[in-house]
């Protein structure tokens, strides 16, 4: 942050719509957050359409703002009808509704909203100190270190998404298959377009984001009832006080260690460092035989650890264009969309964003005590509609933030068809991470591939010689094959098991 001067943050706080853009990201990412079913991706992916012709710093803003709101928003119902509204606030269902059940359904709202701020800060800390350097590292690679930095992406996201190697590389395959589709990047000849003008450009990402995530749930939920739990009518926001801050310090504490490292690890996600962090927050704590059963430790520590993940996961975005979730993911679609291509170029490019993701970032985290406090009821008046109503408002949205894209029905076709691909991939068991980062970094892994051979006449041996490349590549080939091997010894218990 060292390059970047008072004047440009104070520009970009009074000279443009920065604290506005933040603040309705935070606000759209609670209510998103807050609807059962509807994650921080799926909210985040609704966005996306509507930031086509924004500037592209106020875009940026929007996302990460609405990925910080979902975040906390995914607690509300969390707490006060035992349903998760993200896949992240599973773990505050344990001892979030058991405080409900006690009448104390305030103070657990409270101390879910204050932990969620002090992970937000922790984990954007740590963005804004981490990403820029690491992003140096990239000065260096060559087209086949970009290469090996591709394939390394998809193998870890493929190895930890969804328990199944083979599913994982699968959808990762589907997705490459999917990115070629269009303009070859070397000789500028149309393929697998089928004669079809619409599809000489490719297939953006974000149609392939839409449908994935937000058309596929919304088949998902068709099949279930139309009505869920009811929240209570009247519940109000009880922040922690001074000796409660205190108590819950370590769980904190744990859950922002454990967030850091899940958030730089691509794959991880929110939901996987809830629960260890729950569970380390229960080994640490003075109190174990209360977690399960109403512990106020209980929710401070996961809701601390899927925060941090908020920020830490830009960290690898932001340095070398691999998202560390889908909500990342997703963000990584709003930089494509207006040409900013994460990595070094970004910071001495596009100085500007980087800072206004930073400043917006922060606001939205100061800001979510407050609009955490004011949105509540409309949140609880949201859960409590039916579901068929929702759906249809978020089906009508869809259309209209896609249709605005480029006025074309055959981009809503494509979203349509992308629906019904993540609906057969959900009942199948087939993880969306390795697809959507397939169709994202085909690109980058076809055009360095490509390149590579072309300086070395056709050789595949620069892919060994270049240290970066063969390191990264050899990192792809140990995450496989202890995915292998960790796959292979847990069918061994099971058949144990059973026999």
């Amino acid at each position: 942050m060292g390059q970047f001067e008072f004047s440009q943050a104070l520009n970009l706080l009074i000279g443009t719509p920065l604290v506005p853009a933040a603040i309705i990201g935070l606000i759209w990412g609670i209510i998103g957050g807050a609807l059962p079913g509807i994650s921080a991706s799926i909210t985040m992916a609704l966005l996306l359409p509507f930031t086509y012709g924004m500037d592209p710093t106020i875009a940026i803003v929007l996302l990460a703002s609405t990925y910080i709101g979902a975040e906390y928003g995914g607690s509300i119902p969390a707490i006060l009808i035992r349903t998760p509204g993200t896949n992240s606030a599973a773990a505050t269902v344990i001892d979030g509704y058991e405080m409900k059940r006690q009448g104390k359904a305030g103070e657990a709202l409270g101390i879910s909203l204050w932990s969620g701020v002090v992970g937000s800060l922790v984990g954007l800390f740590l963005l804004v100190t981490m990403t820029e350097p690491l992003s140096r590292l990239a000065l260096s690679f060559t087209p086949a270190s970009y290469f090996g930095l591709g394939i390394l992406g998809i193998s870890i996201i493929a190895s930890l998404s969804g328990g199944s190697l083979l599913k994982g590389l699968a959808a990762a395959i589907v997705g490459l298959m999917v990115s070629t589709i269009g303009t070859d990047p070397i000789s500028g000849v149309s393929r697998y377009t089928f004669d079809v003008p619409e599809l000489i450009g490719g297939i953006k990402p974000i149609l392939v984001m839409v449908g994935l995530f937000a058309v596929s749930e919304l088949l998902m939920q068709s099949g279930t009832a139309g009505h869920g739990a009811v929240a209570e009518a009247r519940v109000r926001i009880v922040l922690p006080g001074w000796a409660m801050m205190k108590r819950l310090f370590k769980p904190q504490g744990i859950g922002c260690v454990t967030g850091t490292f899940e958030g730089l690890m691509p794959g991880g996600g929110g939901s996987i460092a809830a629960f260890l962090a729950y569970n380390e927050a229960k080994r640490w704590s003075s109190k174990p035989e209360e977690f399960g059963r109403g512990s106020p430790e209980g929710i401070a520590a996961p809701e601390a650890a899927n925060n941090t993940v908020a920020s830490t996961s830009l960290i690898p975005l932001l340095s070398f264009g691999i998202p560390g979730s889908n909500s990342a993911a997703v963000l990584l679609g709003g930089l494509l969309i207006h040409g900013l291509l994460p990595g070094p170029r970004l910071f001495e490019q596009n100085g500007d964003v980087v800072l206004g993701l930073y400043l917006g970032s922060l606001i939205a985290t100061l800001a979510q005590i407050l609009i955490g406090m004011m949105i509540l009821p409309f949140c609880m008046w949201m859960v409590n509609r039916p579901r068929p109503y929702l759906a249809a408002f978020i089906l009508a949205l869809v259309m209209a933030g896609i249709f605005t894209i480029n006025s074309s029905l055959f981009d809503i076709g494509l979203v349509l068809a992308g629906g019904v691909i993540g609906y057969l991939m959900r009942v199948s068991g087939f993880p969306f991470l390795p697809a959507v980062l397939g169709v994202v970094l085909g690109p980058m892994i076809e055009g360095s591939y490509r390149r590579s051979l072309l300086l070395s006449d056709g050789d595949h041996m620069i892919f060994l010689e270049d240290r970066i490349g063969l390191g990264l590549l050899s990192l792809a080939a140990v995450f496989v094959v202890v995915s292998l091997l960790r796959e292979g010894r847990d069918l061994r218990r099971a058949r144990g098991a059973s026999a």
